[in-house]
């Protein structure tokens, strides 16, 4: 060895000593947990299970990249029953038995309030992966909680606008609870702005079976447009009922949140030719290179699958929150916190932020329609119609939600 390489070597060896025993120190370190509540029993369960297959690929690839300095996450998957008393419980429980550092999930807007009730008193950073537009008002905001889902007013105002015309009269199925409520809301308000008008609603218990008392009141307001603010089970047996009662002969039927588990429960039947709206659909991956990747990956552990709509939109919240770990050197709340206030991220379907007053995931909103063939290839189910650019003008006003621009 010449005397400058040895100098050189010299020089290197404490670097090389140091940087080992930070990747052992990482190491030592317990892993970065995050707690996944969500509905794997009951109505909304299947699309629970996907948003679980979802964010294990998010935490898959972080520790596959080498995580934080050798330090890998670990996701808690926990069944919140749909029970807002239950999402409670289970949230607790991983923050205080398991030692969560972060909280992602919620699959109603009722149990994402109470979800960020137990993590806004704890300050624990909660990014939410339902459609809620309570989350974001002043009440329920704060600066740990984050919303990567789209809304029902980011929803309703993408397939309002591509569905609704001057003069277009509108009927509302509503399940009667928070989600239904806020759907109503908001398709009441672009209905407004489009010229159509709302001719009546019916709301409906959740988890209803029968609709066969709803939908003659429904018949005799003669709308051109019906519109099932329900989802899940819900929304498929509603569907299906209506069209067995000969409805869809002179009414156009619309859903603000088409699901593929949904559609694949329903049928290609049932679902075909209504139009709503989405989070994500794999097809865009011709235009859109992350969700070229995230097709590939999701297949690659998933025996050929491709992803679904609420799945991604767990992955998505999954990885921006570990993207924010991995810029802010730290699992330290405020510091992550901080990183995600800042974070541009592409991580699936194009690029997002999050919005500095209310901390809402501003990103685009995909209008499709189910196609009437039963397909072996899911890439024929759904047809996009309509893409609504991600932008601030979909949603409420800083002001409107009672919060500071």
């Amino acid at each position: 060895m010449t005397r400058t390489s040895l100098s050189i070597a010299r020089r290197l060896f404490p670097m090389a000593l140091a940087l080992a025993g930070g990747v052992a120190y990482a190491q030592q370190q317990p892993p970065i947990r995050i707690g996944l509540p969500v509905p794997l029993t009951g109505p909304y369960g299947a699309e629970a299970k996907d948003q679980a297959r979802n964010a294990e690929l998010a935490v898959k690839e972080f520790n596959d990249a080498g995580g934080l300095a050798g330090r890998k996450a670990e996701l808690l998957v926990r069944d919140d029953k749909l029970n807002p008393g239950e999402a409670a419980t289970r949230t607790l429980e991983l923050l205080e038995k398991d030692h969560a550092n972060f909280i992602v999930g919620g699959l109603s807007a009722a149990t994402q309030l109470s979800i960020n009730n137990v993590t806004r008193q704890r300050k624990v950073i909660y990014i939410s992966i339902s459609q809620s537009d309570v989350i974001n008002e002043a009440s329920d905001a704060g600066p740990y909680t984050f919303h990567e889902a789209l809304n029902p007013h980011m929803t309703s105002q993408a397939v309002g606008r591509y569905l609704f015309r001057k003069g277009s009269r509108i009927a509302f199925l509503t399940a009667d609870y928070a989600y239904g409520q806020e759907m109503t809301r908001g398709f009441t308000r672009v209905a407004k702005e489009m010229g159509a008008e709302v001719v009546g609603e019916v709301k409906h218990p959740l988890g209803q079976q029968d609709y066969s008392t709803f939908l003659p009141r429904i018949q005799a307001m003669k709308p051109d447009i019906l519109v099932f603010n329900n989802f899940g089970r819900d929304n498929q047996i509603s569907i299906k009922q209506a069209a067995d009662f000969g409805m869809k002969k002179s009414i156009k039927f619309a859903t603000p949140i088409m699901t593929y588990t949904s559609r694949v429960a329903g049928g290609a039947a049932t679902y075909d030719g209504v139009v709503g709206g989405t989070q994500y659909l794999w097809t865009i991956q011709d235009a859109t290179p992350s969700a070229r990747s995230f097709n590939a990956a999701f297949k690659a552990a998933n025996a050929g699958r491709l992803p679904s709509d609420y799945g991604a939109m767990a992955y998505s919240a999954v990885k921006s929150l570990l993207l924010a770990v991995q810029a802010a050197g730290s699992s330290d709340t405020e510091k992550v916190a901080s990183a995600l206030r800042s974070l541009k991220y592409d991580t699936y379907k194009g690029p997002q932020y999050y919005r500095a007053c209310d901390q809402q995931s501003v990103q685009s909103v995909l209008v499709i329609e189910s196609n009437p063939k039963d397909a072996s290839d899911p890439d024929n189910v759904f047809r996009l119609v309509h893409t609504e650019p991600a932008s601030e003008k979909l949603l409420r006003s800083c002001a409107e939600l009672g919060l500071k621009g």
